[in-house]
């Protein structure tokens, strides 16, 4: 979850594979994310029509979210993903996982999630996942992803999301975004201190085509970059 898509040019390079670190440690707020996007993964995946499951994954960094969440869910076999992510070494953890754990459904794409042709062959999809991306986008690109969702979509989809609350905290608009654009409300967690917020929200629009001339979503800035502006 999370790697900087779309770079502005001259940004600090982060090592992404290292930050990945921080979700093995329990005690971290990253950790207890974790639990609650996949917990939210899990409750979408019941909710999904018998039959096969689309799922995307946007800025998918190692895949633990949707992988973990697989573990010992019935409709694990149901899944076909793609997974989409720049910095090779996560992608290619998310293979080796995805490998390890028999998920032939699953495909990792080394590529920009910034852009609406990576998900060419896999939208419409059951399941949208966009985690660790709107904590490091500017607010204007937050609110033109949320517009271009229906794009993923396939009917009652669900689109997990995740951002932290620092002030000034964004969720109240990003929830008022999703439902100007067509979706309907599932949860809202802000588990523990960390102040990091995951949303559940069900797509009740119709789904549009993906784009042609295909355009760009949003511009990675950067946690820390954003925060010292």
């Amino acid at each position: 979850m999370s790697t900087p898509l779309g770079k502005n040019p001259g940004m600090t390079e982060k090592d992404w594979h290292a930050w990945h670190g921080k979700y093995d440690d329990p005690t971290s707020s990253l950790s207890r994310r974790l639990a609650v996007v996949q917990a939210r993964i899990r409750a979408a995946l019941d909710d999904v029509a018998a039959g096969p499951v689309r799922v995307i994954s946007v800025c998918a960094g190692q895949g633990r979210d949707l992988l973990g969440a697989l573990e010992g869910h019935p409709r694990a076999d149901d899944v076909a993903a793609r997974l989409v992510e720049l910095d090779p070494a996560n992608a290619e953890v998310a293979r080796r996982l995805a490998a390890t754990a028999g998920r032939s459904g699953f495909e990792v794409v080394t590529g920009d999630a910034s852009r609406t042709d990576a998900y060419d062959g896999a939208a419409p999809a059951d399941l949208v996942l966009v985690c660790g991306v709107f904590g490091n986008v500017t607010d204007v690109d937050v609110e033109h992803t949320i517009q271009a969702l229906p794009t993923l979509c396939a009917p009652r989809a669900t689109v997990v999301w995740t951002r932290h609350r620092r002030a000034p905290d964004l969720s109240p608009s990003i929830r008022t975004w999703f439902a100007d654009a067509g979706f309907d409300e599932l949860a809202f967690d802000s588990p523990g201190p960390g102040r990091l917020a995951v949303g559940a929200h069900r797509f009740g629009g119709e789904p549009r085509p993906l784009p042609e001339p295909p355009q760009r979503l949003f511009t990675f800035v950067g946690y820390d970059e954003l925060l010292s502006r």
